[in-house]
């Protein structure tokens, strides 16, 4: 393991106490190596007395992914829902490689029960078996099936919220991108939690989380070869895989976007939100002292961890409404 030796800010107090806990599952530096291992060690537990607890009904469903590839998904409705409901389309976090559509949706259950909403979660393809552009074109053609089965689906077609955590912080942003790009679908939102943007690996942060902390350099560097193969950092890079790539930010559906001081990605997310806000668009940006990626996740019960979660579920509130 290499030893970090570049300066750079200390993890809060209470969430150093649970690193401890989350490096038997979730080690800091992931090579090509450990990604079977990943998919066992980060597969979803058994939700259905979570659901239940929520009051939340769940519908396993097949779309259309690229190509016309079924991908399974999960449509989570508040038990007893009546008419068409405000929606998220959810891309589960796990660097691209693994994960899987129940990965992190604790988080986001309260949006189901206590919002209201919908919540459609998908099993996209993921790398290096599906490398660029399976990922992201996946969880577009489920924005479009979102879209036009809007009416099946008791969905609001006004009111569909693009979101996701890590990876999926990334390929929600790209389906914005592409959205906006080809005239599909626009979503009323964009939640980016700790977005992965940049394969170029070029930012402070990047360099500053060496085997230490959850998702280090050496791992977002394997998640990005295993999705890009020898393009990774080169010039021909789709900003749909990698949104920091995109020369225009304009005209984007309002963005939220948090990440930790003490990881990889600050500085690229600071960097995109500002980028939005050049642009003239609409973005909400929140970066959270001592917080080491994905913490919330991890240690959802602390302090920073439980800021994050009252503070994101404010925008998706204010967003999803009228």
């Amino acid at each position: 393991m290499t030893v970090n030796a570049v300066p750079r800010p200390g993890f809060d107090a209470e969430l150093r106490a649970g690193l401890a806990v989350v490096g038997g599952m979730f080690p800091p530096t992931i090579t090509p190596e450990l990604i079977d291992f990943m998919r066992v060690s980060y597969a979803s537990p058994p939700m259905t007395d979570l659901f239940r607890q929520h009051r939340i009904d769940v519908t396993d469903v097949v779309l259309p992914g690229y190509q016309g590839a079924d991908l399974t998904a999960a449509v989570l409705r508040p038990r007893d829902a009546q008419g068409p409901r405000p929606t998220v389309l959810y891309a589960h976090s796990g660097g691209l490689m693994f994960g899987d559509k129940f990965s992190g949706l604790d988080l986001v259950l309260d949006w189901v029960s206590e919002l209201g909403a919908t919540v459609i979660t998908v099993d996209y393809r993921l790398a290096p078996e599906f490398p660029d552009p399976y990922p992201w074109e996946d969880m577009y053609a489920a924005l479009e099936w979102v879209a036009a089965e809007s009416g099946n689906l008791g969905v609001r077609r006004d009111r569909i919220l693009v979101a996701g955590a890590s990876a999926g912080g990334g390929l929600a942003a790209g389906i914005a991108l592409a959205a906006r790009d080809r005239g599909g679908p626009r979503p009323c939102g964009q939640l980016l939690d700790y977005p992965m943007l940049d394969d170029r690996l070029i930012t402070a942060s990047t360099a500053q989380f060496d085997g230490i902390g959850v998702w280090d350099r050496v791992s977002n560097q394997t998640a990005w070869q295993a999705m890009l193969g020898d393009r990774r950092g080169g010039d021909d890079v789709s900003p749909y895989a990698a949104p920091a790539r995109a020369g225009d930010l304009s005209a984007l559906p309002p963005a939220f976007i948090d990440v930790g001081a003490a990881e990889i990605f600050r500085d690229e997310a600071i960097d995109y939100a500002g980028r939005i806000w050049a642009a003239g668009g609409d973005a909400e940006l929140h970066v959270w002292s001592g917080a080491f990626h994905a913490c919330d996740i991890f240690a959802p019960h602390t302090s920073v961890g439980r800021s994050m979660i009252r503070t994101r579920n404010a925008w998706v509130e204010k967003t999803l409404a009228d």
